[in-house]
């Protein structure tokens, strides 16, 4: 069999069966300098491509921001990093950016990525870290404060994307639900400690969740065998089962997902990990500095909103949202996993 030349085209990989059957082979946008096409052909769609990130709220984060040359930045959780390469060209000449995330996986892409678009260590500086200890981070970089804040508090897409992270219920992959894999224990271990009462406050503290009654009595109904994302939909849903047909047809999928984020909220300690952050905050700002938080759900909405406010009230900030800001309906439309974003911000005293 003939081989080909070096620099010539590369076949694709041929796999058994008729079609490619794990993730990293499935999806041509895994690798968008080879397929552009692929990635352009899919984003018009209104999808996101698998393994990337749409920013959201783009130019209303920009706009809250205002950021300027010579200004101190943070993104307390980088992501894919499309918020920070917004905002980086704005702080040349002189400026320089802090990009905090906790996920050991993404973070080295993720800084490649913006290193590779011009942004040496002069302008950006990466740190795995959770934005809790920004306080600390501060201190030994030796900055008494920062113009300007940006905390994106959802999950990212390339998370939700990838089956092995066990944050999607549509791809059968393990129950785990941990932004830092190597921390903590994942959610299969956690739902098998949980006893009734604590899995019911769980779901409707951390997702509000309507039927936390019947669904914690049927997850707690087969101790130890809910170990993959698919097990534990189909558990919940078996759980629905006995709901009037119209009922359960209104509610679809929506307690599986908030199942997910409810697990998923507890395994990583979101909660206290924002209520820490939120408490530090003020002083961590300096004097005119400008702070804006994307969330995705109400229960960290609520945080943000009373934080702000009582702040306010404290004087710690001279101004803060009157209302929360949400995407158009032409970035849904384009972005549909925009929906859930509100967005608030405040302005340091």
């Amino acid at each position: 069999m003939a081989h080909e030349a070096p620099g010539q085209h590369q076949r694709r990989p041929r796999y058994k069966g008729t079609h490619p059957r794990t993730f990293q082979e499935k999806y041509k946008e895994l690798d968008p300098e080879r397929y552009p096409e692929e990635v352009e052909k899919i984003a018009a769609t209104g999808r996101t491509p698998a393994g990337s990130h749409r920013p959201v709220l783009v130019a209303e984060i920009l706009k809250v921001l205002a950021p300027r040359p010579g200004e101190i930045a943070v993104d307390a959780t980088l992501g894919y990093g499309g918020h920070a390469r917004e905002i980086l060209p704005a702080l040349l000449p002189g400026g320089r950016l802090y990009g905090l995330d906790v996920d050991p996986r993404e973070l080295p892409k993720t800084e490649a990525r913006l290193r590779a678009a011009g942004f040496d260590a002069h302008v950006l500086r990466v740190k795995r870290t959770n934005f809790a200890a920004l306080p600390k981070l501060l201190a030994e970089e030796g900055i008494s404060g920062v113009d300007l804040l940006l905390a994106d508090l959802g999950v990212s897409s390339m998370q939700l994307d990838d089956p092995a992270r066990g944050f999607t219920f549509k791809r059968e992959g393990p129950l785990d639900l941990r932004m830092n894999p190597e921390k903590g224990r994942p959610a299969s271990q956690l739902l098998a400690t949980l006893s009734r009462s604590k899995l019911v406050d769980l779901l409707r503290e951390n997702a509000d969740e309507t039927y936390a009654d019947p669904i914690a009595e049927a997850l707690l109904a087969r101790p130890g065998e809910i170990t993959t994302t698919t097990a534990l939909a189909d558990a919940v849903r078996g759980a629905l089962a006995g709901l009037p047909a119209k009922e359960r047809a209104d509610a679809g999928d929506d307690p599986v997902r908030r199942t997910f984020q409810a697990l998923r909220i507890a395994v990583n300690e979101e909660f206290s990990a924002l209520t820490a952050f939120l408490s530090a905050l003020p002083y961590c700002l300096n004097p005119g500095g400008r702070v804006a938080i994307l969330s995705f759900h109400s229960g960290e909405d609520r945080r943000v909103k009373h934080a702000f406010k009582e702040g306010q009230e404290r004087g710690d900030y001279r101004e803060i949202a009157r209302f929360v800001i949400r995407p158009s309906l032409e970035e849904v439309r384009d972005n549909p996993r925009s929906a859930p974003a509100k967005l608030r911000w405040a302005i340091r005293g």
